[in-house]
């Protein structure tokens, strides 16, 4: 299984240790870190976001409410699903489990 971990910051590291951790090499990691300031508003997250995901799974550990929204978007247009913890997105396709 293919999991692409979005995170901002550092803010999914303890997860992806644990995912590395105790899924031992049951699944194919693969890390996308936004590490810059961020602008309040993101008009289009192009700029931060893949163009294309190829993933059975996506994790969003995103802090900046606009790209989070874009990438669920982008992901329901390609049938990936996301768990997205403590988001208060209604997508179809997206788990968002309180933290």
């Amino acid at each position: 299984m293919k999991i692409v971990v979005f995170q901002q910051n550092g803010s999914g590291e303890s997860k992806i240790a644990g995912i590395t951790k105790f899924g031992q090499d049951r699944f194919d990691l693969q890390m996308i870190s936004i590490d810059m300031p961020l602008p309040p508003v993101i008009d289009d997250a192009r700029e931060f976001l893949p163009a294309d995901i190829d993933a059975d799974l996506v994790l969003d550990f995103l802090k900046h409410p606009d790209l989070s929204l874009d990438l669920a978007l982008l992901c329901r247009d390609k049938g990936i699903p996301v768990v997205a913890s403590g988001k208060k997105m209604k997508i179809d396709g997206v788990a968002t489990p309180p933290t």
